[in-house]
């Protein structure tokens, strides 16, 4: 019925009377108000099962349920009371039930909800409101995921729609029956939308995906969705071009590629385009020999005879056929008034004069020797001329020189060297105390004298040479011949090998050998598929790969290995290391560039285009660099090749990449001399970076109407890998032309060579193709025309006197930085000073370094002008001396 007024509480009908009769606990303040200890919370009704809303409230006297406003019948209570233990207070605790039709009843007016309301003497309190609803889960997806083919690397989107449901559905996604957790695998996630999204497709996501919603009713699975992953095919590199499919005459050749780069997958399309290309090609028929008609008898000599000769000309031998058998001249006897004499008494004069010219020559011979062999037993310097003979020197003022005959000088053994001296020696004078730096050139030539130091016996034949190495254990691995080969006898005065035009030579300072010691010393360049050079990862050759020996040998002083590189050298884009091979032919690391060196034995003073390598050990060395970034680059060197002449309608031009090295240029230049060829214009450099593009050559701007190219494809391709290693030297591709009429000599084109997303270089072409054109002087590098070997004085810029005084003068460290430090610096060779700091002379280092550097077009001006400018820091130091001018 309807709630009373009881006090200042309002209670149900029929509660009046529980209410006056009950008795507070012993001990309970009369003034607390009820405090829930429990209150009703939300619940579900799944399907037809009933559901209990509680609450507990202390100090409660009476607690009733309120549902939608209605006071639920006192009969539907289920009381329970307790006292609390701590306190001693009473405490209620009510339940009651709600069924499903109860709920219906208000289905879709309201929803339906309870509160507890709580009596104490007090007053009352009322508890929050538990809203009661019927739990469900529709069968049908809003959305369901669908079928999809992707490519690979490719995004995907599942979308999911779970069905309608109280309370909300979760989301989950199942991959072939298995859970997809995104905190294992992230590349997955699910969005709020509860959407799975592959942020890259990969082979592994090839599945079916099902979606799975769930709540306290039900669990419901969408339709499986099936994603393929495919994989698009790509073509591998062409072939090379086959051999020509006939020996003589016209012909076919032909290169193919694969659709393996990657193969087509799962459905993928297959590559575009044909896998085999064919190319028509020509071969010149070979053409022997065949000699022309003998000439006439010549006229009858005084020896009684006479010759005729004939030439392999009708034809000449061309195109690899065979040259003529048989001789070229004839000689047979003859007489005639001219062919009979005898000697006459005039004649036997002029023999014996002869004889005596001979032997009063080995007279004279004799007597050098004995004056050479007395001029030792007197301590006379044999090796060194006198500062006399030049025209300026300098030394330190604390140096005296005690005695004139040992002034700065050598003593030669003439036991253990077959060294001999040319030209005058003059008289040593014995100089002031203190020697003093004239007002000419510090560092003159020679005067009219001859004072270079020659060797007493003709250089070795190379075959001889070789057939020497040929009994050492290391000739194995050096290269069959004396093309790169260059080689000379050394004593301790030192001296310089130099393999012509490739930028590479060996100088071996004043007593590196030790005296008394004469080694037989070889400098020579490898080809690259002679000498296995290991590369890992991002490693690349960067100079050519060079030997000194015998291998092993030990100098006393560093020897100087220069040779050319092709690296574009920068601390943040590389990390280049020089390399020596064992004994046991493995490549060791005995050098790091840019960093301190941790052994004495080895320095590297790299420069823009050549590094000079200071080693105490003679073998095999390369350099090698690894890139830290795609910025890297190296120099490539592209040089354009054609037929000198052109007797078919064909025309090859011959695009070569190269590393940018002297040496490799010169190999290319031998061989297109072999095989005709001619230069086409100056070549050009291109800076190749690591950023792992192809090289693209393509031809542009030929006339149609004259010539036409026989390559199918717009533009050939060098693979990135085979030029950055730098294993492969002689790169090329070949631009076939055909010309429609036999009268076109003149061809007009443009090549560009570039690399893929990176720097590119055109050639313009415009030249007469029947016209001989020859080598152009820039083939051959200045300074490295003349003789591979030099011995002694002859190999260096600097005479040996003002050698020594500058050392004597620069080693010792000055309080006023007028020492070898400042001749270091300026002349831009202080990068090291730790290395050149560990030698017993300093200034030896530099000096040798700037020999390397300068030889044999260097500036002595030059190099005058720095050491006078570091003796101007100490005024004191030196002084002109009027009488030397």
């Amino acid at each position: 019925g309807r709630p009373r007024c009881v006090g200042a509480s309002c209670l149900p009908a029929g509660a009046q009377q529980s209410a006056t009769v009950a008795n507070p606990v012993s001990g309970a303040s009369p003034d607390l108000l009820p405090r829930f200890l429990l209150e009703p919370e939300d619940v579900y009704i799944v399907k037809n099962k009933p559901v209990s809303l509680a609450c507990r409230a202390t100090p409660a006297t009476q607690i009733y349920f309120k549902c939608n406003g209605e006071w639920v019948h006192q009969g539907d209570h289920v009381t329970q009371h307790s006292t609390d233990r701590s306190t001693g207070l009473p405490v209620m605790e009510v339940r009651i039930d709600i069924s499903r039709q109860q709920v219906e009843k208000i289905f879709g007016l309201e929803e339906y909800w309870c509160q507890c309301v709580a009596w104490s003497s007090s007053g009352t309190t009322k508890s929050q409101k538990a809203f009661v609803r019927i739990a469900y889960l529709r069968k049908n997806f809003e959305q369901e995921p669908t079928a999809r083919e992707v490519s690979i690397e490719q995004g995907i989107v599942l979308p999911c729609r779970p069905p309608e449901g109280i309370p909300p559905a979760e989301v989950e996604w199942l991959r072939n029956e298995e859970l997809v957790d995104p905190a294992l695998d992230a590349n997955v996630y699910v969005t709020p939308e509860h959407s799975l999204v592959v942020r890259q497709a990969r082979l592994a996501d090839t599945a079916n995906y099902t979606c799975v919603a769930k709540n306290i009713v039900a669990r419901r699975r969408s339709a499986s969705a099936a994603i393929t992953v495919y994989v698009n095919g790509g073509w591998s590199t062409w072939t090379q071009w086959s051999a020509c499919s006939t020996s003589c005459g016209r012909g076919w050749q032909k290169r193919s590629r694969t659709c393996t780069n990657p193969a087509p997958l799962n459905g993928g399309a297959f590559c575009e385009g044909q896998n085999v290309q064919k190319s028509a090609c020509t071969t010149l028929c070979p053409v022997d020999g065949a000699w022309s008609e003998w000439s006439k008898w010549s006229v009858c000599s005084a020896e009684c005879t006479h010759w005729r000769s004939r030439e392999c000309s009708e034809p000449a031998p061309r195109n690899g056929g065979h040259e003529c058998h048989g001789p070229e001249l004839d000689t047979r006897n003859c007489t005639s008034e001219l062919c009979s004499h005898t000697a006459s008494g005039a004649e036997d004069v002029a023999l014996y004069v002869g004889l005596i010219a001979v032997a009063v020559c080995l007279v004279l011979l004799l007597l050098v020797g004995v004056l050479v062999y007395c001029r030792k037993k007197e301590g006379l310097d044999a090796d060194v001329a006198d500062s006399s003979i030049l025209t300026a020197g300098f030394q330190p003022v604390s140096i005296k020189p005690s005695k004139a005959d040992n002034l700065l000088t050598i003593q030669p053994d003439l036991s253990s060297t077959t060294m001999t001296y040319q030209g005058s020696l003059c008289p040593r004078q014995d100089g002031p105390a203190k020697l003093q730096l004239p007002n000419g050139h510090l560092l003159s030539p020679l005067g009219a004298g001859r004072h270079t130091l020659h060797h007493s016996s003709p250089a070795a034949e190379g075959a001889d040479f070789v057939a020497r190495l040929s009994t050492q254990s290391y000739f194995r691995s050096l290269p069959r011949g004396t093309t790169n080969m260059a080689y000379g006898t050394f004593n301790f005065l030192g001296g310089r090998l130099m393999i012509p035009n490739t930028g590479i030579s060996l100088l071996i300072p004043p007593d590196a050998i030790p005296r008394g010691k004469i080694y037989e010393v070889y400098l020579t360049l490898h080809k690259q598929e002679e000498v296995r050079l290991p590369l890992t990862g991002c490693q690349t050759l960067l100079s050519p790969i060079v030997s000194c020996g015998p291998p092993g040998v030990l100098l006393t002083r560093p020897a100087i290995l220069a040779m050319g590189h092709c690296v574009e050298a920068s601390a943040e884009n590389w990390s280049i290391r020089l390399k020596k091979q064992s004994c046991e032919g493995t490549w060791e690391d005995v050098l790091q560039l840019g960093v301190e060196p941790c052994s004495e034995l080895y320095y590297c003073q790299l420069e823009a285009q050549a590094c000079y390598i200071f080693t105490e050990q003679l073998g095999r060395f390369a350099l090698v660099g690894e890139s830290l970034s795609m910025a890297a680059s190296k120099r490539l060197k592209l040089v354009l090749f054609a037929p000198a002449a052109c007797p078919s309608l064909e025309y090859n031009i011959r695009v070569y990449c190269l590393s940018d090295t002297q040496d490799v240029l010169k190999e290319v230049i031998q061989l297109e001399k072999q095989m005709g060829g001619q230069l086409i214009g100056a070549p050009r450099v291109l800076h190749f970076k690591d950023s792992y593009h192809n090289l693209r050559l393509s031809i542009h701007d030929m006339p149609s109407s004259l010539w036409k190219s026989k390559l199918l494809a717009s533009y050939q391709e060098i693979p990135f890998y085979h030029i950055w290693s730098g294993l492969q030297p002689y790169l090329h591709c070949t631009f076939t032309l055909e010309r429609l009429s036999p009268s076109t000599c003149e061809l007009a084109c443009k090549i560009w060579i570039w690399q893929v997303e990176g720097d590119g270089q055109s050639f313009t072409i415009n030249f007469n193709i029947a016209k001989d054109t020859r080598f152009s002087d820039w083939l051959v590098p200045d300074g490295e025309v003349g003789s591979p070997a030099l011995v002694g004085p002859s190999a260096f810029k600097i005479p040996f006197l003002i050698r020594q005084k500058i050392i004597s003068s620069l080693d010792t460290p000055c309080a006023r930085g007028a020492d070898w430090r400042t001749l270091a610096q300026k002349l831009n060779l202080d990068s090291h000073l730790g290395f050149f700091a560990s030698k017993p002379s300093p200034t030896a280092m530099i000096l040798n370094l700037w020999e390397a550097r300068h030889f044999p077009n260097g500036n002595l001006s030059q190099l005058a002008a720095a050491v006078a400018e570091v003796g101007k820091q100490d005024g004191g130091l030196f002084s002109v001396s009027e009488a030397e001018c």
